[in-house]
């Protein structure tokens, strides 16, 4: 069943899953996958990309993140060095398409997440069978098709989270009985498990259940841009119509969302809190632990607001006033209004503090210690929000709207480098 092939209902309705002839490192022990693996891309930061790339000559950051990141010929070179490893046969090409179980156990309590690997087509216009839900940033967009286009391979993979279908679920747990093909622990302890399956009476099942599903995308929203991006630009070029992609259920055996936070730079707390009081209620707590208080008031479902913060004090905005909340545009979905995120964007940083939504007036943070070593680096303070629900995620993109840009954080994410897809056949 090659990649190629594409039924019409499943690209318009349903995913439209693939298998495809994988890119893998030839050597495949978890020591070497541990050293030549890499979180995804915009998880690595500037100190995090040098450290993986001394850890092993071969560390795929090399690749997703090139050392001239952001200059010229950048994408040039992490073409060079794909071919490099190909040639010197650090790479290795799967004879056969087959799709991947891939399962993430994490490292301490809670279930494991699992989904299938595979080419997704990128479906067209008018189609519900993938849907965005967040912004992008043009100029990050242009970076990632360059390389695409560079590479001709999906280096990482998008995550979709589909509608549950039983048939799915039955199949994954049916392969993940048996020893995986490739095996590794990231520095977190997840654990990553991958079974490479090929028996055609299995993927003619699996894509076959999978095409009577939807799915929202869970994270790669600047990567699905720039494939859809590559293949307006390249349309004739074999497989430039479909993207590498983690499919995994909504629901259990899925992925859970935790919150992105906000930082703005050269700002200082006082000042920020002052701006903020003309339109929310201010509170500030006994003096404590900045980052055990945070955390403490994200898993606290019944919170609400925003928490700004230096590091040393917390401050609680609640209550937003009715001009704040009108500043929310009143025509948009009500799933998309009623957002933390949302309000946070158009009440707060863009109407009182007067900053622009890009990415060096509004910094993100993964973590809530990201967040303020961000803050403290750059004089500024630190927003922390509490995250969306999936099924929130999932009514916003549904409407046709658009969250503001890194506004969730899918995990447990897919680690970088265990599967390359080359777009040729």
């Amino acid at each position: 069943m090659p990649e190629s092939s594409s039924r019409t209902s499943a690209a318009t309705t349903g995913l439209d899953v693939r298998p495809f002839r994988a890119l893998t490192y030839r050597q495949q022990d978890p020591e070497h996958l541990a050293r030549v693996s890499s979180p995804a891309y915009d998880l690595v930061t500037p100190a995090g990309r040098d450290r993986l790339a001394g850890t092993d000559p071969h560390n795929v950051v090399r690749l997703i993140l090139p050392s001239a990141e952001g200059r010229s010929g950048s994408a040039e070179t992490a073409a060079r060095t794909l071919r490099q490893w190909q040639e010197e046969a650090v790479l290795v090409r799967d004879a056969e398409p087959a799709l991947w179980l891939y399962e993430l156990r994490p490292g301490g309590p809670g279930p494991a997440t699992a989904g299938w690997l595979g080419a997704v087509a990128l479906p067209p216009a008018g189609s519900t069978a993938v849907l965005p839900h967040e912004d992008t940033f043009a100029p990050a967009v242009e970076g990632r098709r360059a390389l695409l286009a560079a590479t001709a391979t999906d280096l990482e993979p998008i995550v979709l989270a589909h509608d549950p279908d039983p048939e799915v679920a039955a199949l994954t747990d049916e392969i993940r009985v048996g020893p995986p093909t490739l095996a590794v622990q990231d520095a977190d302890g997840v654990e990553h498990r991958l079974w490479r399956v090929t028996a055609p009476a299995v993927l003619d099942r699996l894509t076959g259940a999978l095409g009577r599903t939807q799915a929202v995308i869970a994270d790669g929203h600047h990567r699905f841009a720039a494939a859809r991006a590559h293949h307006r630009s390249a349309p004739d070029q074999p497989g430039s119509d479909r993207v590498l992609a983690l499919v995994t259920p909504m629901g259990p055996g899925g992925l859970r969302v935790d919150p992105i936070h906000r930082v703005v730079p050269d700002l200082d707390l006082d000042t920020a809190v002052r701006a903020a009081a003309r339109g929310f209620t201010v509170s500030e707590p006994a003096a404590g632990d900045a980052a055990r208080e945070a955390r403490a008031w994200i898993a606290d479902p019944g919170q609400s607001g925003f928490l700004v913060t230096d590091g040393h004090r917390v401050v609680r905005l609640s209550g937003p006033s009715p001009e704040v909340c009108a500043s929310v545009p009143p025509e948009a979905p009500t799933a998309w209004r009623n957002l933390d995120v949302v309000l946070a964007h158009h009440g707060l940083i863009d109407r009182l503090w007067h900053r622009s939504d890009d990415p060096t007036s509004v910094l993100i943070g993964h973590s809530v210690d990201e967040a303020l070593r961000l803050a403290a680096d750059r004089s500024g303070v630190a927003l922390l929000l509490r995250a969306p629900s999936p099924s929130d995620v999932a009514a916003v993109a549904r409407a046709g709207a658009r969250m503001p840009r890194k506004s969730t954080l899918f995990v447990p994410k897919p680690r970088t480098g265990l599967v390359f897809r080359p777009l040729a056949d």
